[in-house]
């Protein structure tokens, strides 16, 4: 492809990304959402000056989770392409904006991808892939061991509201604990052993499946010990964004505790990735979500104040606006980096 053609077709991908991107927020935001009532509260919240520095460090918190997942990507990707934590991070900002229009964020794969120069993309899609399957580990871990607490913490409210007869609760307590145990170490040990993808697709037969099969070998490269590093700062970001929650539950006037909080919340964010949605579009689950298992914290879910509501809204909602809506708008700018078409040999 000659340079001049080239360049215009980077050039045009990346404008579409970004007004696609901008497009579809201004609409979620101005045409689907009813934000007045959010908009309210903060307002009315605004006036105290211990808001004002929760927003500020839940801002700075932002950065550390998008700098976790830029050093984990850089880490991941380094077995193809050397690539820079600033420009990992950039790359992690664009792939932001870009799943924030497709189901369950599998635009992110994409959108990383085309800042490698020279590495394979289809081998950097699949590493990115496993990137985020240890982000899946973490919040499965996490989010089944936290339901299995919170059942336990509230089974009353939660056998009345479900209207489930309170003899099967001991089954529901040693099953279910046993089950999220069992199925926690079996996860993590596949994940530990995910060479075994690789050993699992060089037995498939056929040219399209050996292709594909040729480009899953490069997940056979990591050792156990690279692996762990992975979930750890994996582990590291749920913290972070689960802290970010809580502290924004806090900053509207919901009386949560610490422990309370941070159980809820992974249970919420669980909650949330086991529910198909498209990104940018998932404000409403996440309030319902989080109105409901919060809800269970001042008895019952259907039933608590309008001021705890709003408050557990607006912080739903300003997590939203600042995981996503902000990284996506200022990752949709960075998709002038990318190049969508390289330059070829004899150019």
């Amino acid at each position: 492809m000659k340079t001049n053609v080239r360049k215009t077709y980077n050039f045009l991908i990346s404008l579409l990304i970004i007004l696609a991107t901008y497009g579809f927020i201004y609409y979620q935001l101005f045409h689907r959402r009813d934000l007045e009532s959010v908009y309210s509260t903060f307002l009315e919240s605004f006036r105290h000056g211990w808001f004002i520095n929760l927003i500020v460090i839940v801002l700075l918190l932002m950065l550390i989770n998008w700098g976790l997942e830029a050093l984990k990507w850089s880490l991941l990707i380094r077995k193809i392409e050397k690539v820079g934590w600033l420009k990992s991070f950039l790359a992690v900002l664009t792939g932001v904006a870009v799943s924030s229009l497709t189901p369950n964020r599998v635009g992110d794969y994409f959108g990383r991808v085309f800042i490698l120069e020279k590495a394979n993309r289809i081998e950097g899609i699949f590493i990115t892939i496993m990137g985020s399957m240890s982000q899946l580990l973490i919040t499965f871990m996490a989010g089944t061991t936290c339901t299995f607490l919170l059942f336990v913490g509230h089974h009353e409210d939660l056998l009345e509201y479900f209207n489930i007869p309170d003899y099967l609760y001991i089954w529901f307590l040693w099953g279910g604990g046993i089950l999220v145990l069992g199925l926690n170490i079996l996860f993590l040990l596949l994940f530990l052993n995910i060479s075994l993808l690789s050993a699992l697709a060089g037995k498939l037969k056929g040219k399209v499946l050996e292709k594909i099969t040729s480009y899953i070998q490069v997940l056979s490269g990591y050792t156990s010990r690279e692996l762990i590093v992975i979930i750890l700062i994996s582990a590291s970001r749920f913290v972070v964004f689960s802290l970010q929650m809580f502290l924004l539950l806090r900053a509207f006037s919901v009386d949560i505790t610490l422990i309370d909080g941070m159980i809820t919340v992974a249970v919420i964010f669980f909650a949330i990735t086991m529910i198909p949605s498209v990104a940018i579009a998932e404000l409403g689950i996440r309030g319902s979500v989080s109105l409901f298992l919060i809800g269970l914290h001042f008895g019952n879910p259907l039933e608590i104040s309008n001021d705890i509501a709003l408050g557990i809204v607006a912080a739903s909602t300003s997590l939203w606006l600042v995981n996503l809506v902000l990284p996506a708008l200022c990752g949709a700018i960075f998709a002038f980096s990318l190049k969508f078409f390289r330059r070829s040999g004899n150019e």
